[in-house]
C-alpha cells in the first residue's frame, strides 16, 4: 500500500503495526505531532496513552510498562532526552526492552526547533551513568523511520535493551510517498529463537515471585552483572550492524553521513558522478553498534574520507577509529539546526578530490 506521511506521524503508524502498547511524553518541538496522533488513536484501539508531567515521569512511566512485558515508547527532542538519561541507565541496568525517539533539535541549552544531529555522542556513548549502551537506528526516509519504528520493538526484545530511534526534526516534518509493502527500508530483524519472557512481572500466582532491579550490593555482584551485560552488547555488534553504501566500487572519494547528511550527501555523490568524480557513500543505519569493520574494509582501497554531519564533529570520531589511519579522514558539518547542502558537500569533495596525496 502507498502512503504520503510526514515522518512524525509515520512513526507512529509504524509503532502500532509493531504492537504498541503504551505510550508515554511531554510536549516538545519539533515532535507534537507523535503524541496528538497517538493521544486521538491510541484510545480507539484499547491502548494507552498518558501525557506526562515531565520528561523524567514519562521515562519512568516507560519502565513500569517494561516491566510488564508490555510495548512502550516515549519520545521527545534533545534537552528532552537528556531529562530521561537517568531513567534509561536504570532500563539498560534492568535489561528492560522498549523504544526511545529523539527527534533532534539544535543546541546545546534550549537551542531552537531546526533539525541537527548534535545528539550522536550521547546516542552512542550511553548518555547516562555506568557501563552500557542501546541500539541506535538512523533512518533517512519517512519509509525508514515508519520501518524502524515497526520492527525496533522486536529487536528490543530480542536482546531486552531499549532502543533509540534518532532523526533529525527536518525528517520529522517532511512528508514523502512510500509503499508500506516495499522491501526496501526494513531491518529483517532476525529471531532464530523463542523470546525469553520468563522476566517479565505479570502476578507471581502459583509461581514463586521475580525481581527486576539493578541495584546489586554484594562485593563483585555489579561487576559481574557488568560483564553479563557486555556480552550481550557483544553479540550485538556481530548480529546487528546495518550499513549501506552507494557507488563504492570504483570510488575515490569517500562520504560517510547518516540520516537526512545522507540524503544531501547522496544528492552530491549522483551530482559528481555526472562530471566524472568518482565519488561514493556510505551510510550508517546502526550509529550502535557502528560498522567499523566495513568502513575499515572499504578504507583499504578509498584514501579520502568525507564525513558530513549536522554538528560540528562527532560521527567523525568513530569514523577515524574505523579507517585506523589507512587512509585521510575529511570533515563537513553545519551546526545549530543548519542544514548541510549539496552544493556546499560538492564545492568540499571537488577541493578533497583533487588534492594531492
Amino acid at each position: 500500500m502507498k502512503k504520503i506521511l510526514q515522518g512524525n506521524i509515520a512513526l507512529c503508524e509504524g509503532a502500532i503495526e509493531g504492537g504498541l502498547d503504551a505510550y508515554y511524553a511531554y510536549p516538545i518541538t519539533p515532535q507534537n505531532e507523535i503524541s496528538a496522533y497517538f493521544a486521538e488513536v491510541l484510545p480507539k484501539l484499547n491502548k494507552v496513552f498518558l501525557q506526562a508531567e515531565s520528561e523524567i515521569a514519562a521515562i519512568n512511566m516507560v519502565f513500569g510498562t517494561a516491566l510488564t512485558g508490555k510495548r512502550a515508547m516515549t519520545t521527545s527532542s534533545s534537552p528532552g532526552i537528556s531529562l530521561m538519561q537517568e531513567g534509561i541507565s536504570y532500563l539498560c541496568g534492568c535489561e528492560l526492552p522498549c523504544v526511545i525517539v529523539n527527534v533532534m533539535r539544535g543546541g546545546p541549552g534550549l537551542g531552537n526547533i531546526s533539525g541537527s544531529q548534535q545528539d550522536y555522542f550521547q546516542s552512542t556513548r550511553g548518555g547516562g551513568h555506568g557501563d552500557y549502551y542501546t541500539i541506535v537506528l538512523a533512518p533517512f526516509s519517512i519509509k525508514e523511520i515508519y520501518e524502524f519504528a515497526k520492527e525496533s520493538f522486536l529487536l528490543a526484545e530480542k536482546y531486552r535493551i531499549p532502543v533509540l530511534i534518532i532523526f533529525d526534526g527536518y525528517l520529522g516534518q517532511m512528508m514523502e510517498v512510500f509503499d508500506t509493502e516495499a522491501e526496501e527500508g526494513k531491518l529483517n530483524v532476525k529471531i532464530d529463537k523463542p523470546i525469553d519472557k520468563s522476566w517479565v512481572l505479570d502476578g507471581a500466582k502459583n509461581r514463586p515471585s521475580r525481581k527486576i532491579r539493578s541495584l546489586l550490593m554484594v562485593e563483585g555482584e555489579l561487576e559481574q552483572h557488568n560483564l553479563k551485560l557486555k556480552e550481550k552488547y557483544d553479540e550485538i555488534k556481530r548480529n546487528e550492524v546495518r550499513v549501506k553504501f552507494y557507488n563504492i566500487e570504483d570510488a575515490e572519494v569517500c562520504i560517510v553521513s547518516y540520516g537526512m547528511s545522507a540524503r544531501v550527501s547522496l544528492e552530491a555523490v549522483y551530482k559528481l558522478r555526472k562530471e566524472g568524480l568518482k565519488v561514493g557513500l556510505i551510510r550508517p543505519i546502526t550509529l550502535w553498534p557502528f560498522p567499523y569493520k566495513e568502513i575499515n574494509d572499504v578504507a583499504e582501497k578509498i584514501k579520502k574520507f568525507l564525513v558530513v554531519e549536522m554538528s560540528l564533529g562527532q560521527m567523525i570520531e568513530d569514523v577515524k577509529l574505523a579507517v585506523e589511519g589507512q587512509a585521510k579522514v575529511y570533515f563537513y558539518g553545519r551546526s545549530g539546526g543548519s542544514l548541510v547542502s549539496s552544493k556546499e558537500i560538492i564545492e568540499s569533495i571537488i577541493k578533497i578530490y583533487h588534492e594531492s596525496n
